[in-house]
Order: structure tokens, then sequence, then C-alpha cells
């Protein structure tokens, strides 16, 4: 009991004195360690190694990659074309075209943070222009980034399937209707935001054929992109870290050679900023890793599950309990943490009662994603903050709506299994 009170107490003292969760993480296992001696301390080195040496772990550098080198090529700019072309004669179209943007660039991008950057770089400074309101602007495109993570490729999917061994194949295929009515009703609060304070549609024109046949033509490289990658997942021609790989050729062969975007001198600094990414991403998977072996050597999980199961047996009252528990642990801890710690100890409880692996995950990943746009630690509202040159409490006003919308989608994808579950039952 001691020793989880010590690594608890540690990790939210770290987290309160602003150190970076990975190194939270580490922190507070080594405190644990040297308060009880349950382990040597040559453990924490061994397993930030030994975590990290996973082939699956491998997508995570390319699809952070692909989304940089998508970025800069010119891809997500021509993906907006196609979404004005959609959307621009609706009222608010700006607000619009930010979501259905965010959506096509999530199915090549994995990451919400960047998301929001390649989307949000372009569109809040234009709807700021226009005289859009600033912070609800940038709410758009932080809530709308949350996408990211949900419509596949998606990171966090693939530490769930790692954490639980569930198929990454079967999550990525959940993942695309959840997005979709994510992305649906963020567009239906916007049209009831912009129709409220009266903001215009980009086009006064109606809807043409010949204008979204020809943002389409513009845009085909980058639409057959997630083709690329998703069909060859699913047809079983390469594996999910293989397909990182085929997106990192792809997007830079698109980006350099037919959008001519992309330019040589760029390469360096896509380079150091993807390696960044993804190793502050390792770390985090590296100590979070050794902080979940702890508490599993302490019985913490076993703990929990008998808790919860002590309760209630009902799935739906377990669903709701275990909302709540992400919903709160999601303010101040990395999406990526808290699967590898977390996953171990909710998969087998909502196992136990018939929740099927394959929802659990979609769930999590769901809820998790709002942590993304929750303060402290909402890693979208801060890049949304520097896009929109906003202060954190101005953003955190502005976000509560779309909050209070990605909760109610929540809700529907928790207790309408089928949500998640059509699309794999469909095809496996």
């Amino acid at each position: 009991m001691m020793v989880t009170l010590v690594i608890f107490g540690s990790l939210v003292l770290f987290l309160i004195l602003g150190i970076p969760i990975g190194v939270s993480l580490g922190l507070a296992s080594l405190c644990a360690i040297l308060y009880s001696g349950i382990i040597d301390i040559n453990y924490l080195a061994q397993t930030l190694i030994t975590s990290t040496d996973s082939f699956p772990l491998m997508a995570i550098p390319f699809f952070v990659l692909a989304g940089d080198l998508m970025g800069k090529g010119g891809i997500s700019k021509r993906l907006l074309k196609v979404a004005d072309a959609i959307f621009g004669r609706f009222t608010g179209s700006l607000a619009f075209i930010t979501v259905a943007g965010c959506i096509f660039f999530a199915a090549i991008s994995g990451s919400g943070p960047a998301t929001v950057a390649a989307i949000g770089g372009l569109m809040v400074p234009a709807m700021i222009e226009s005289g859009y309101n600033k912070r609800f602007s940038a709410a758009v495109s932080a809530s709308s980034g949350s996408i990211g993570v949900i419509i596949p490729p998606s990171i966090p999917m693939v530490m769930y399937g790692i954490s639980t061994g569930v198929s990454i194949t079967m999550l990525f295929m959940a993942g695309m209707i959840p997005g979709i009515i994510i992305g649906v009703l963020l567009m239906l609060y916007s049209y009831y935001y912009c129709k409220k304070h009266g903001y215009k549609s980009t086009t006064s024109s109606s809807f043409s054929i010949k204008n979204l046949l020809s943002a389409v033509n513009e845009a085909k490289w980058s639409l057959i992109m997630p083709l690329i990658i998703l069909g060859g997942i699913y047809g079983g021609v390469f594996t999910p870290t293989e397909a990182g790989a085929v997106a990192v050729i792809y997007g830079y062969i698109i980006g350099r050679f037919v959008y001519k975007e992309l330019k040589l001198k760029d390469v360096p600094d896509i380079l150091k900023n993807s390696a960044l990414t993804t190793a502050t991403v390792l770390i985090i998977v590296g100590t979070a890793t050794s902080f979940g072996r702890i508490l599993t050597i302490e019985q913490v999980p076993l703990t929990i599950a008998n808790f919860i199961q002590s309760l209630t047996s009902s799935p739906a009252i377990i669903l709701l309990l275990i909302n709540i528990l992400l919903l709160i642990v999601g303010t101040f801890m990395d999406t990526t943490a808290a699967i590898i710690i977390l996953a171990p100890i909710l998969f087998p409880i909502a196992t136990s009662v018939g929740i099927d692996p394959v929802h659990f995950g979609i769930v999590m990943v769901v809820n998790l994603s709002i942590g993304f746009i929750t303060p402290p630690l909402g890693v979208n509202l801060f890049v949304a903050c520097g896009i929109s040159k906003l202060s954190l409490e101005e953003m955190s006003k502005g976000i509560i709506p779309f909050f209070l919308v990605m909760v109610l989608a929540l809700t529907i994808i928790t207790y309408i299994p089928s949500v998640s579950l059509w699309l794999p039952r469909l095809f496996f």
C-alpha cells in the first residue's frame, strides 16, 4: 500500500512542479524502487530499452514523419480546397472547412497536434481575417484536431493494440465511423454558432460539381494516399508499421516531385522535428511501462478491478465509471502514457463483463482524445494558442462547448457498440 502511495504521490508532485510527463513517470518509478527495493534499480534502464524494442511500435516514428512531410508538402492545402468545394456555400463555411480538413488530414496523419498544426495553421488566420471570433476559430481547430487520433491511422490505437494484444487493423477499421460522427457533431455546433453570430459562407454561388471535380483533381494525389495506406492494411498487403513506411515514401515523392512544395532544404528541419516528437513519445512509452509494471507487482490493477466489480457487474455502469476516470486522467496525463498504464488495468475489467475488446479500445481512445483539449495538459490547446496568439485561459473558455459536444459523441460511441463494430464485423 505504501509503495502505491509513494509512486502516485511522487507522480502528482512532479506534475505539479511542471516536470514533463515522461520524466515524471520515470522519477516516480525510481522513487518507488528506492523506497521499497521491490526490484533492482537497473530494471528501470532495462525497461526503457526493452519496452521500445517492438516492431509494431515502429509505426509511430513513420506516421509522425509522414504527417510532417505532408504538412510541408502542400497536401493539407489541397485537402482544404476539396473541403471548400463541398462546404463553401454553407453558413459559417470556414468552420465547416476546418472540421472537414481535419477529417481528411486525420486519414493520413495519426496525430492530434499534427492535425491542428497542419489544418489550423492555415484555417485559423483565415477565419480571424474573415471576422470570426478568435476564440471560436482556435477552438474549432483544436477540437477538430482530436479526430486525428480517432480516424485511422492512429498512434494511440497502435499503443492500445500493443498493450492489450488486440488487432491494430481491427482498431483502425473501428475508428472510422466514430471519427466521422465526432466531425458531424462539431459541424452541427459550428453551424448553430455561426448562424447565431451571422457568419456568412465563403461563396454565394450554389454547389458546383465542376468546382468539386476540379478540386478533387488537384488534390487527387493527396486523396489517394489514405486509400493506399488503409487499403494496403485492410487488404493484408502490409502491416500498420509497413504502412507507415509507405506513407513516408509516398508523402516525400508527392511533396517533392509532384506538388514541388517540399524543398530539399526543408528535409533536415522535418527530420529534426519528427525525431524530437518520436523521442518524446518513446521516452513516455519506456517510463510508463516501468510505472505500469511496478503497479502490477504491487497488484494495483487487481485491487482496482476487484473494487470496481464489487460496486457493480453492469457493463453500462462500468463503462460510465471508466469514462469518468479517463476524462479525469486525460486532463493531466499524456494519451500514450495513459493507455500504457491504464489499458492493462481496465481491459480485463471490461472484457470480464462482456464488453468487446475492439469497442473498448475505441471508447478509450475517443475518451483520451478529449484530453487533447482539456487544460492543463491539452496539447491541441497549446498548438492552437500558438497559432491564434491567445492565452491558455482564453482558449480554455472557448473550448467548453466543443468539450461538451465531444462528451456527447463519447456517450453515443460508448453505449452504441455497433458504431465502432459495424465495419470490423462487416469485413472480418
